[in-house]
């Protein structure tokens, strides 16, 4: 059985975009690491997932794939703070009981948390991607827009059975 790792922000829910908003709204400086940091530490997390957008289906996909038993799929997603975490994995076993997620600090490099030899990283940050296949794995860029890139791009996780 294949490794699939999904990341989080950016390619299941846009949390990216709807942090950045929020942030913006209350005068943050999200480029600031000390004031996104305390931003994170104390964002109503529960409330942001729920009301952030699922990019193209998202969960209904991760669902079919791990119910065609072709992939050992996990959630590989880098967190600033504890209560992030803890809030993106009760909104992703509400959704999805049987998924295995994996936080990694953002201090560090996802490949210094799991072996990415063989395995399958489906991220929307090229940085992550690049370190992945240094590293010997496989990488797929997501990008809702399907732009050119160095690596394979899918706009939908249900893309990923014509990539493999």
């Amino acid at each position: 059985m294949k490794k699939l790792y999904i990341d989080f922000d950016g390619v299941i829910l846009d949390s990216i975009k709807t942090t950045y908003e929020i942030m913006d709204k209350e005068g943050i400086d999200k480029y600031n690491p000390v004031e996104a940091r305390a931003f994170y530490e104390v964002l109503d997390w529960d409330r942001t997932l729920e009301q952030t957008p699922e990019i193209n289906n998202s969960l209904k996909y991760i669902k079919q794939l791990i119910d065609s038993n072709q992939y050992e799929v996990n959630v590989l997603t880098h967190i600033v703070c504890y209560r992030e975490g803890v809030y993106k994995i009760r909104f992703l076993k509400k959704h999805i009981p049987e998924l295995s997620i994996i936080l990694v600090p953002k201090e560090f490099s996802k490949t210094e948390v799991v072996n990415p030899k063989d395995a399958i990283l489906i991220d929307d940050y090229t940085e992550n991607l690049k370190e992945w296949k240094e590293k010997g794995g496989i990488g797929i860029k997501f990008d809702d827009k399907k732009r050119i890139h160095q690596f394979p791009v899918i706009t939908n996780l249900s893309e990923i059975e014509s990539m493999i």
